[in-house]
């Protein structure tokens, strides 16, 4: 085929050493020309797709992390409603704390209690705070009042806490919560 090829092209006055070696020229351009324009480029479209591969499976264990952060959150979410749930109807903080004070004795302490409402954004429920100062207690009757806050079932939360000991009088305290 290659010498006919060549016979046509009038390279007929070649010796045939001369056409061997022009034949093996043409198949070497060939060869060359057949990896440059078929091979190459699919070795390296293989290579940019596992790359590609390599990068969406880090991008799933991602959404995945991400999925698994969500569902945690929607969970916590559910079971913090489930508490609001359980509260009394028609709670509120300012009548708990008071209601709380008087049963850890430190009623007659409370000289200050100042209620506010946060709105929470893209939600329907307020955020409730009480800004309370009791004078005059004891460690003891302190730390009744914060575990009654901290361990009621009403979800309420002492966020602040300011203690100061009295100057005058030996082991009394002065507390904003």
């Amino acid at each position: 085929m290659i010498a006919d090829l060549l016979q046509r092209l009038h390279f007929g006055r070649l010796s045939r050493r001369e056409k061997v070696a022009l034949a093996g020229g043409a198949l070497l351009l060939a060869a060359w020309l057949a990896v440059e324009l078929g091979v190459a480029p699919l070795f390296e479209r293989r290579a940019r797709l596992r790359q590609a591969v390599a990068a969406k499976t880090a991008q799933l264990a991602e959404m995945d992390g991400m999925k698994a952060e969500v569902e945690g959150i929607r969970g916590r979410a559910r079971r913090a409603e489930q508490r609001f749930e359980r509260r009394d109807k028609g709670f509120t903080l300012f009548g708990f704390l008071d209601q709380l004070a008087g049963q850890t004795q430190v009623k007659d302490r409370v000289t200050t209690m100042r209620p506010s409402k946060i709105e929470q954004k893209n939600s329907p429920l307020k955020l409730s705070r009480v800004e309370m100062k009791l004078e005059g207690v004891t460690l003891e009757q302190l730390t009744r009042f914060l575990v009654g806050v901290e361990t009621s079932r009403n979800e309420a939360v002492v966020s602040k806490l300011s203690v100061t000991r009295r100057e005058k009088t030996d082991g009394l305290l002065d507390a904003v919560l």
